[in-house]
């Protein structure tokens, strides 16, 4: 009998967990450990931060779920991992030992890196966790009472951009609603060198259609752009020329803002030699296994991928949940292959598909490979966009809550391709 352990209990960690039950042996433990009790789903935080969703709405305790699948739940973070010993501390002091380990932390939000910023003793808010979106919907609710300026983007070494141009659309769509639009300039401030790039280096017409629902919503963006510091009401922010030299500095007011952090690895797994890069990412290779030891997986936002292509200002690349579901599927058929004595032979198919809501229509994109050239490179909007993101959310917080595997991103793109396919015909 083997014990096997997964640290996170997210998207990918709850994921991981369900699979691996269905793969690995009858006799074999399984254990999920997470800093967080209750599984929340991110992508639905930014209709939290503006209250069109309640907490209860996205989240529930696996620990049942869990349990009828006879996966072990140790609600505690991990202190420290030690992958030379096979075992981890705890926050509790406790220590846990492993014969394989699947790290599926996600990342740690790395604020810190620029003065001011951040929910957490600074002047922005968030929308990467559920305690943010709860945080963040407060200041909204006061800030509609007293509207003014508003500045939303990701900073430097930010990855995931389509949550930042999700929350301005879902804003100016909020206000179009309450009928105070006009009262609030708003500003995007990213560190991509256009508009639509998604650290994806573009995805067919994203820079020209982006570019283009911006305008129509009246927001002004600023690209390439450094954020320096953060004081109340105002961001310092460098822009930049193609050459990454600063040309332009900007003061940018605000009465309300949502900045997206760069992400960096936990703390439990920061600076381990063989298994981080300097950033704090797990480094993998092709079977989503650590070169060094040999025992320990990792998928979702916390594996280590170079960017797409240097950019002016840097840029991170995005690890969307079709991704992150390959992953999954990759980790679980090779470490059963460890089990039976054999090589892990299974690849993740590192595609990126993304649908982003506008709060009354949406975008999405496909891009497949991620890295370029792509055989399908596509990028479209719509409402039946935000349609689908809403029918989505119910439907994967409903396999979360049965603890199935059904790989839901795959018939989400192969949908996307017959839409793509179609629109080509026309």
């Amino acid at each position: 009998m083997a014990h096997i352990v997964v640290m996170g209990a997210g998207i990918g960690g709850l994921s991981m967990a369900y699979e691996l039950r269905q793969s690995v042996r009858s006799a074999d433990r399984i254990t999920v450990v997470s800093k967080d009790p209750r599984f929340h789903f991110v992508p639905s935080n930014p209709w939290v931060a503006v209250d069109w969703r309640k907490r209860h709405d996205i989240e529930f305790d696996p620990a049942e779920t869990l349990a009828k699948k006879k996966i072990d739940f140790i609600p505690v973070g991990v202190r420290r991992l030690d992958p030379a010993r096979n075992s981890m501390e705890l926050d509790d002091g406790r220590i846990l030992d492993y014969d394989y380990l699947v790290i599926a932390t996600g990342p740690k939000l790395a604020f810190d890196e620029i003065e001011g910023l951040g929910p957490h003793g600074g002047h922005t808010q968030s929308v990467c966790h559920v305690d943010h979106a709860e945080t963040a919907r407060q200041n909204w609710l006061e800030f509609v009472k007293a509207p003014g300026p508003i500045v939303v983007g990701a900073v430097q070494g930010a990855s995931c951009f389509g949550p930042a141009y999700e929350f301005a659309m879902i804003l100016d769509a909020d206000l179009r609603k309450r009928r105070i639009r006009d009262q609030v300039p708003m500003t995007f401030v990213t560190s991509e060198p256009y508009i639509g790039h998604l650290g994806l280096g573009g995805v067919g017409d994203s820079k020209g259609l982006m570019e283009s629902i911006l305008r129509e919503r009246h927001i002004k963006w600023i690209c390439n752009a450094k954020v320096t510091k953060v004081e109340a009401g105002s961001m310092h922010v460098a822009e930049h020329d193609e050459d990454g030299k600063p040309k332009r500095e900007h003061v940018v007011p605000f009465a309300y803002s949502m900045m997206l952090p760069a992400f960096k690895g936990v703390d439990a797994v920061f600076g381990i030699e063989g298994l981080t890069n300097p950033r704090g990412f797990i480094l993998i290779d092709q079977h989503q296994r650590n070169p060094t030891y040999r025992n320990v997986f990792a998928v979702g936002v916390c594996v280590a991928i170079p960017p797409v292509e240097q950019t002016p200002v840097p840029t991170g690349t995005p690890k969307t949940g079709y991704m992150i579901e390959s992953m999954v599927t990759a980790t679980a058929h090779n470490v059963r292959a460890l089990l039976d004595g054999r090589e892990p032979d299974e690849k993740a198919t590192w595609n990126a598909v993304c649908l982003a809501d506008f709060g009354d229509s949406g975008a999405a994109f496909i891009a497949l490979p991620q890295i370029p050239p792509r055989n399908v490179n596509w990028f479209g909007h719509g409402k039946w966009v935000h349609l689908a993101k809403v029918g989505f959310e119910k439907y994967f917080i409903r396999k979360m809550r049965k603890g199935t595997t059904e790989p839901v991103y795959e018939k989400l793109v192969m949908n996307a391709l017959g839409i793509a396919k179609l629109k080509q015909r026309v």
